[in-house]
């Protein structure tokens, strides 16, 4: 768990950065939408990544920043180094979407592309060769984590007696964020972690009562998913939320097109994920769903409003 104080004092470190977005109704229903897709570089990332490196002595960013991101802690990363004006190195997967790419690069980011297994090494050692700088973790950073947290701290003031919070789970920076300030202020609200089913360790885990491997596979739900937990993400989130939900590719694509159809809100799939397990009656009551992300690629989201399901 991440301290209050610690999430309540990156609140203030981060104004003027990331915005305090919308907390919306779906209409005919229990759900409220935490519009993250809606902050300056489409994601709640700039929340985490902003903390850190505001956070961080001038020595240590004096050569630079970097992370490993498959494209929305890239941007994150890319934009507080742009105003930090410090050079940010991004080490990314070869399945990255180029949408994601072009907007680290319009901030100033330099991308490294690497094969999955790279990329995913990097993750663990939260270290790059091509990183010379500040490696900020996209998930397990204490400081990211913090900055996450702050999403929990809005959303209970304005839904206080929330009984559900649903958050997409990629790496669980954001999920212990949120969690840790949720379970702080109201300890009877549940929080859900959401996976898409190709990529679900986290409920594979919580169900054997220790980390399992997943075969992950790659799908348009980019953000969130992979094919094993990090050793300290198990160990905070174990005992944190609530349970863990997993939904198909198809209902993710659906709860794009309804957002988008309903609400005028673009999700990219990520987003979509928490939208996606309350739509399918996974949990009762006021339930808060984050959309945490809204860069997705032209090309897909047009296949989603068709009626399709992308590859």
């Amino acid at each position: 768990m991440i301290a209050l104080d610690e999430i309540r004092r990156a609140r203030e470190r981060i104004e003027g950065a990331a915005i305090r977005t919308p907390l919306i109704r779906l209409e005919g229903t229990d759900i409220w939408l935490k519009l993250e897709n809606l902050q300056p570089i489409g994601s709640f990332k700039i929340r985490g990544a902003t903390n850190a490196i505001r956070s961080a002595e001038r020595s240590a960013i004096a050569r630079g920043v970097g992370t490993a991101s498959a494209g929305n802690m890239a941007q994150g990363v890319a934009w507080a180094a742009r105003e930090a004006a410090v050079p940010a190195v991004i080490v990314v997967p070869e399945h990255a979407p180029q949408t994601k790419l072009d907007a680290v690069e319009r901030l100033g980011g330099r991308v490294v592309r690497v094969p999955y297994g790279e990329w995913w090494q990097a993750i663990e050692e939260s270290r790059h060769d091509a990183v010379p700088g500040l490696f900020v973790h996209p998930v397990q950073d204490e400081a990211v984590m913090a900055g996450n947290g702050t999403i929990g701290l809005e959303l209970l003031e304005d839904l206080p007696d929330v009984d559900a919070v649903l958050v997409p789970w990629g790496g669980g920076g954001l999920t212990v964020g949120i969690a840790s300030a949720v379970k702080a202020l109201r300890p009877e609200a549940q929080v859900y972690a959401v996976e898409p089913e190709t990529g679900a360790p986290l409920g594979a885990s919580l169900a054997a009562g220790t980390p399992q491997a997943f075969d992950y596979v790659p799908s348009f739900v980019d953000g969130a998913g992979a094919r094993a937990l990090l050793a300290p993400m198990w160990a905070r989130v174990a005992g944190l939320v609530d349970g863990a939900l997993s939904v198909s590719l198809d209902e993710a694509a659906a709860a794009v097109r309804l957002l988008a159809e309903r609400t005028h809100v673009v999700a990219e799939g990520a987003g979509a994920l928490a939208l996606a397990a309350a739509l399918a009656g996974g949990v009762t009551g006021k339930t808060v769903c984050i959309v945490s992300g809204g860069n997705i690629d032209a090309t897909r989201l047009a296949a989603i409003l068709r009626g399709e399901t992308p590859a």
